[in-house]
């Protein structure tokens, strides 16, 4: 009976299991505690911000925050701490996971470990192509300072693109002025991932990722020819 007695003292002394037992407590702590906050929370935000990117497979808007424990799983296991817990500042709602693309863009990552470390679906954790991945949609904003526009050849924005070629191409356009090589955004391709943008050389990008109904527009109410 003694020598059981220590065989379990053993196991229970055991540095790799007392660390699989401590991972495993925090991580269920974490997700009650985000739950009974995240259903208790009152919202800084009653919306995000047009520069706060949701991470990859993130649900609509009004389904993600009410999906959302606020739990920060996603933001801990993101390998590039790019991933941020919105404070009472930040320019979404308090305690949900966003980015800022000017800042730090998605990298992309082909296993996607934000969306897998989600407890409630508010990210798709069973996405498998982080092409498929729709945080927002980049929008050439600024014409009038584009480079390319002024008929340099700057195009970094195509040039640092992870998709380069299928989510934004070169395209000749002719002006008075003669041949222009235009960055173009193919919005179905396009993941929004923010590399284009943080990448522009400008002060202030002209190329931006913005969350794609805001960047692209919804049908209008009006009807055409309407009197």
């Amino acid at each position: 009976m003694a020598e059981n007695q220590r065989d379990t003292n053993h196991q229970l002394d055991d540095p790799g299991k007392r660390e699989t037992f401590r991972h495993l407590f925090k991580r269920f702590g974490v997700v009650l505690v985000g739950t009974i906050i995240g259903q208790s929370m009152i919202l800084s935000r009653p919306a995000r911000a047009a520069e706060a990117l949701r991470p990859p497979g993130a649900l609509p808007d009004l389904d993600f925050d009410s999906s959302c424990i606020r739990c920060g799983l996603c933001v801990e296991d993101c390998p590039y701490d790019i991933l941020k817990l919105a404070s009472w500042a930040d320019p979404a709602p308090q305690g949900t996971p966003y980015f800022v693309a000017r800042e730090e863009p998605c990298r992309m990552c082909t296993d996607i470990p934000c969306a897998k470390a989600c407890p409630t679906g508010a990210l798709d954790r069973h996405m498998t192509d982080i092409k498929k991945a729709d945080m927002g949609v980049a929008v050439l904003v600024d014409h009038e300072t584009c480079l390319n526009y002024k008929g340099l050849t700057c195009s970094i924005c195509w040039r640092v693109c992870p998709i380069r070629d299928e989510a934004i191409t070169i395209e000749p356009i002719q002006t008075e002025a003669g041949k222009l090589m235009i960055p173009t955004v193919h919005s179905d391709i396009c993941t929004g991932c923010g590399t284009c943008e943080k990448h522009c050389v400008l002060s202030e990008a002209a190329i931006r990722v913005l969350p794609r109904e805001l960047g692209l527009g919804l049908s209008g109410r009006n009807a055409v020819g309407r009197s």
